[in-house]
């Protein structure tokens, strides 16, 4: 059996549009911010001699991954309180997935939720 894709209305196509330009600005807003993040941290551990001790972007994109986090689990990023585990159980189990997938990682996700 072949899956369909099914025909877009003018409408339908017109809402995807709006949300895949929403998403690349918001991508790009990010980048830009992880970048701005860098700079001001590497001139700001320069002011006080500390040039060695300069932030890498992937720090600042782990803080961002776990602020997403916590929101994409209802939790509050500041304290951690209040989230779903139902939503981060499915949001690891993703994660795992596609580093398995896709990065041929040595990981056996999480089995699926019956």
């Amino acid at each position: 059996m072949t899956k369909s894709c099914p025909v877009l209305t003018p409408a339908e196509t017109k809402t995807v549009d709006v949300i895949k330009r929403a998403d690349t600005a918001l991508a790009a807003a990010v980048s830009l911010a992880l970048e701005e993040a860098v700079r001001q941290a590497t001139e700001d551990m320069r002011a006080i001699d500390q040039e060695d001790a300069k932030p890498v972007l992937k720090y600042f994109a782990g803080v961002v991954h776990q602020r997403m986090y916590c929101l994409m689990c209802g939790a509050d990023p500041d304290t951690f309180e209040g989230g779903d585990p139902d939503i981060a159980y499915h949001i690891i189990r993703n994660s795992q997935n596609i580093a398995r997938h896709y990065w041929s990682a040595d990981i056996e996700p999480y089995p699926p939720k019956q």
